[in-house]
């Protein structure tokens, strides 16, 4: 069962990922008692189409973010309420919470004479994993250095290169050449210890590796990775949601309200970061509009977080 590193996107349906040129389509979460809203579900993605993310999208997001810490639990009935929030009935909720369970992403739990659902193994071990991607948003140097993934599969175990392929883009990594892929040195831990998870280990070389030439190190990033539809993800997240953080600044929402604009703001996030694994600043083109969207991300999450958290924690408590 394939999942989407940091993100359960894949895990849903296989065919919500797009191949990027050179990257992925990539979310977390916390719950109560600490820092609020860490890594969503970092790769259901809000897939473009009307009516805005699909309702097991947002059900893994909720669950990332307000059931994943002890006991790891959410009754159905608080589940569909917080769900009524996001403009989705309890028809949908059922019916996608059993999907989500058949795919074993939830897990059917009963507590206290209640029904329902806890996050599985896989999904609690891939929101982990992007924890630090979604919030870290570590922004590496030029000297820094880089991550060089060579590979070689044989023509008989072509569904093992696909895996290969697919992972690595997710990941962010752009491409140098056929079975060359390349990103900034920092991710050097995260795909080894991916692909090893993935039991694919045994088909690459890890390397470390600095640029000594030609042309231009600022070319061949252009190059490596679609860097103009990465500018147009950006630009469309900034057009959606820098409105909203102006309006926080000035205007109180109620905890329902900062709930759903919260959690639809962060399914919108979750993936870029993926999308772009932290490039050089100095190697993107100039006035880079990630940083702006960056700013936008934070400014609506500090405003946010705090009180989605209480909204959802009220529901849940039965408030």
């Amino acid at each position: 069962m394939e999942c989407q590193p940091g993100g359960l996107c894949s895990l849903i349906d296989e065919r919500d990922s797009k191949r990027y040129k050179s990257s992925p389509v990539p979310a977390g979460g916390r719950r109560a008692h600490g820092e609020p809203g860490r890594a969503v579900a970092a790769s259901l993605r809000a897939d473009g189409q009307p009516g805005g993310p699909r309702p097991r999208q947002l059900i893994i997001t909720i669950y990332g973010l307000y059931a994943r810490d002890e006991p790891n639990w959410l009754p159905i009935a608080s589940l569909v309420r917080l769900m009524a929030d996001l403009g989705v009935e309890s028809q949908a909720v059922r019916s996608s919470v059993a999907r989500l369970k058949r795919r074993e992403l939830l897990i059917s739990v009963r507590r206290s004479g209640s029904a329902g659902y806890a996050l599985s193994a896989t999904s609690l071990e891939v929101l982990r994993e992007g924890d630090a991607r979604i919030f870290g948003r570590h922004r590496a140097a030029a000297g820094d250095g880089w991550v060089l993934v060579v590979f070689s599969v044989p023509e008989s175990e072509r569904d093992r290169r696909h895996k290969l392929r697919s992972w690595l883009s997710r990941l962010g990594f752009g491409t140098v050449a056929p079975g060359v892929w390349v990103a900034p040195g920092h991710l050097a831990g995260e795909v080894t210890e991916v692909l090893a998870r993935r039991n694919l280990s045994g088909y690459v070389d890890i390397f470390r590796a600095d640029h000594l030439g030609f042309p231009d190190l600022a070319v061949k990033v252009g190059q490596w990775w679609d860097l103009g539809r990465l500018s147009a993800e950006y630009d469309q997240f900034i057009r959606g949601y820098r409105p909203l953080a102006k309006r926080i600044g000035s205007h109180a929402l109620t905890g329902q309200q900062a709930f759903r604009e919260y959690v639809s703001m962060l399914v919108a996030w979750q993936r870029l970061p993926y999308l772009d694994p932290g490039l050089p600043l100095e190697l993107l083109p100039a006035h880079w509009n990630g940083i702006t969207a960056g700013n936008v991300f934070a400014e609506i999450h500090d405003h946010l977080g705090g009180p989605a958290m209480r909204h959802a924690e009220s529901v849940i408590l039965g408030a």
